[in-house]
């Protein structure tokens, strides 16, 4: 069984302004898949909100106190809600909530079960009063009782954890915890011997027997004289002469044991965070991984990146992707990590982008992606292009000239793109469909500007002349390709002509700088030089450029960065009427509001 669905009323962040509960419209939804659910989205977004909620209305393994604040209603309201609707059970898991079970396709010969479970917490005058966790398919459900519940407990690994510290032997220590919940510790009746009580006796036996060793030579007096006498001796003094010490490894009990016990890595001196805290996972993954455990098998991991380098973060998800009947619901900074996930497993692996007080859930059916968009970015999201998912816009260019650029042209109009957070995610080609359709959710309209750069890709022809109709022609078709009026939130913006060098080129602001960086590039192109007279030749200059950006001999990438060198050092603004450069303002200014 897993996690299908969660919905939250006046929960932290998500909630109305009239604080009303309407059980049809939740303030929060988000869908879940039995594998890996990966929440992502910049800081603030619910990441944490969504793991809360889980873990309030399930508990966790880890025996932590988990209480209701005044923090965690929506401002300004009084009660609160939260649903989990847990599906996938076996019949096994069914027969553990059989009472408050409800059915899908109940008309049906194979009716499939589902668990709706309700969690509800009011806050008065007197403090917060939380109901008991109920369960049903009425609104407000029945009492869950206490042995049911403990087939929901989950697995929670805290953000930032202290890997080594969990680790490490100490009075309810996490392993202890994780141990005991092991039938290999479990005793059938209460005055069965554990192997592990009988070492220990012996254990304690031997060093009782060592610290009572009366024997002594003339060079050095016995061990009992030496340390367990002179103790006793104070002893005596401090309490009375019928007191005795003993010293002993543990006290014969398998909860006293456990809390003695260390988990650490063979043959590695000091390990550093990275590796104590993928043991610490190693170790918590035993909750799901127990053969004889019929409750959900459910693991929430906060931050998985957590002291990991890129590389170890990407084998940790890879290993975690094989795990079967297990589900993993994650959140993560990382676009390394982000990238790794196989998106186009959609059975089993579903990405949620956290936006705008919402969550937008990638799997099929959810957004205008379809299988051939998700295996295209399968293959093309890496590192660079995970930054979208973390960022508070895009702007999605065709190559590195842009990417080059748009930053420093950006400047030049007050506009900061890293102070905004915006990303500009270089495409490498005009496949920005592939992407855009992220934002492009089914139900609803996804706030989160994204601006698409591209070229027109109208050649001119052999005298340097453009055919304005298959100008317009192709503008037409690029745009309609974009439901702006659904989508608002992503704007197509297209070079007045040709290329963005061309259009450059073609800029009363730009024009000479151009030239200039061009000339640079290719100083040795004669057409590229300057003559006699410190001027360019206009015609010879221009019939080269069109030349070699149609054989595609332009060095695009040296020159955008001697151009951006330019417009830096002689603070170039953008000038009102330079209709050749409109397109990249428009595409800055939508993402920069």
């Amino acid at each position: 069984m897993y996690i299908s669905n969660l919905r939250l009323w006046n929960f932290r962040t998500f909630g109305s302004p009239d604080y009303k509960i309407d059980l049809k419209v939740p303030h929060l939804e988000v869908d879940f898949k039995p594998g890996i659910n990966v929440l992502i989205g910049e800081n603030d977004t619910g990441k944490t909100a969504i793991i809360d909620a889980i873990r309030y209305v399930l508990k966790t393994h880890a025996y932590e106190r988990l209480w209701v604040s005044e923090d965690d209603f929506y401002f300004g309201s009084s009660e609160l809600r939260i649903e989990i609707i847990i599906k996938g059970l076996s019949f096994i898991e069914a027969s553990h909530f059989t009472e408050w079970l409800g059915w899908d396709d109940v008309h049906s010969e194979e009716a499939i079960p589902f668990l709706r479970l309700i969690f509800l917490a009011k806050n008065n005058d007197n403090g917060i009063w939380i109901s008991s966790l109920c369960a049903g398919t009425t609104p407000e459900g029945s009492a869950l009782d206490y042995e049911a519940r403990e087939y929901l407990k989950i697995t929670y690994l805290r953000p930032l954890r202290d890997a080594e510290d969990e680790l490490t032997a100490k009075k309810a220590s996490r392993l202890s915890q994780i141990l005991s919940g092991h039938k290999l510790f479990k005793k059938k009746t209460k005055t069965e011997e554990h192997p592990f009580e009988r070492i220990v006796k012996e254990t304690n036996h031997k060093i009782e027997e060592w610290f009572r060793n009366d024997s002594s030579n003339d060079y050095e007096k016995s061990h009992k004289e030496q340390i367990k006498d002179i103790i006793d001796r104070f002893l005596k003094e401090f309490i009375s002469d019928s007191v005795e010490s003993n010293i002993f490894i543990s006290n014969p009990d398998i909860k006293s044991i456990l809390e003695k016990l260390s988990l650490n890595l063979i043959d590695q001196i000091k390990p550093g965070l990275g590796s104590h805290n993928r043991l610490y996972m190693a170790a918590e993954l035993l909750h799901l991984i127990k053969d004889e455990w019929s409750g959900i098998r459910t693991c929430l991991i906060e931050e998985l990146e957590a002291h990991l380098h890129p590389q170890a973060q990407m084998k940790v998800i890879e290993a975690l992707e094989k795990e079967e009947n297990v589900q993993f619901i994650i959140t993560t900074h990382s676009p390394n990590l982000t990238s790794k996930i196989n998106i186009a497993d959609e059975e089993s692996t579903n990405l949620i982008l956290c936006k705008d007080k919402k969550a937008y859930s990638l799997y099929p059916g959810k957004t205008l992606l379809d299988k051939s968009d998700y295996k295209y970015l399968q293959h093309f999201l890496d590192v660079t292009k995970a930054n979208m998912f973390f960022a508070a816009g895009v702007i999605m260019v065709e190559g590195w000239s842009e990417a080059i650029l748009l930053p420093v042209i950006a400047n030049s109009i007050e506009k900061d793109l890293t102070r905004s957070e915006i990303s500009i995610v270089n495409i490498g080609s005009t496949a920005y469909m592939h992407f855009a359709k992220i934002y492009m959710p089914l139900n609803g309209t996804m706030n989160f500007p994204v601006s698409i750069l591209t070229d027109l890709d109208i050649q001119p022809d052999k005298d340097g002349k453009f055919d304005s109709q298959c100008e317009i022609s192709r503008l037409e078709d690029l745009v309609g390709q974009f439901d702006t009026s659904r989508y608002p939130n992503v704007q197509i913006m297209v070079a007045k002509q040709w290329t963005l060098e061309w259009c450059l080129y073609n800029s009363t602001t730009y024009k000479n700088s151009f030239m200039d960086a061009v000339s640079k590039v290719h100083g040795g192109t004669l057409e590229f030089k300057r003559g006699n007279d410190k001027q360019y030749d206009e015609e010879s200059f221009k019939y080269k450029l069109i030349e070699k950006l149609k054989n595609r001999s332009l060095n695009k990438v040296a020159i955008a960065y001697e151009l951006a060198k330019e417009i830096k050092e002689k603070n170039l603004i953008p000038q009102s009427n330079d209709k050749y450069i409109e397109y990249i303002l428009d595409a800055i200014n939508h993402v920069c509001k």
